[in-house]
């Protein structure tokens, strides 16, 4: 029988492991809009890699942060409630979100990506392989 590592490591952990993943998901993320945004500003040089840079950093971090309240909200209301289900992921990405948007201040954005990434970590994290 396969065990799940989610159910036997901490939960500090699964969130170090989501932060290394969402973080460089982000820094990915930031290099390609980056000089997307670089491009419609005109700038070059020196100003053109201080921009890209900036974007890297940001969603490197933005990314990095929402992933480890998420992972470590989930981990700890399922080992709490001791049941998997979708209470689970709707309340980390409740945390998350309002932990998000409160620097953000812009929350139909925050409630909609928050509801898409709970939406396909549920879908994720239910599907089997064959």
């Amino acid at each position: 029988m396969e065990r799940d590592f989610f159910d036997e490591a901490p939960c500090s952990s699964i969130a170090v492991d989501s932060v290394i993943r969402m973080g460089t998901a982000g820094v990915i993320w930031g290099s390609c809009v980056g000089p997307f945004d670089a491009n419609k500003l005109g700038l070059n040089g020196i100003a053109r890699a201080s921009l890209v840079a900036k974007f890297v950093g940001q969603y490197g971090l933005h990314w990095g942060f929402f992933a480890a309240i998420f992972s470590f909200t989930h981990c700890g209301i399922q080992r709490y409630r001791g049941k998997k289900d979708w209470v689970n992921t709707f309340t980390a990405g409740v945390a998350a979100g309002a932990a998000f948007g409160a620097g953000t201040r812009n929350w139909k954005q925050v409630a909609g990506v928050t509801g898409l990434v709970c939406t396909l970590y549920h879908f994720a994290d239910n599907s089997r392989s064959v």
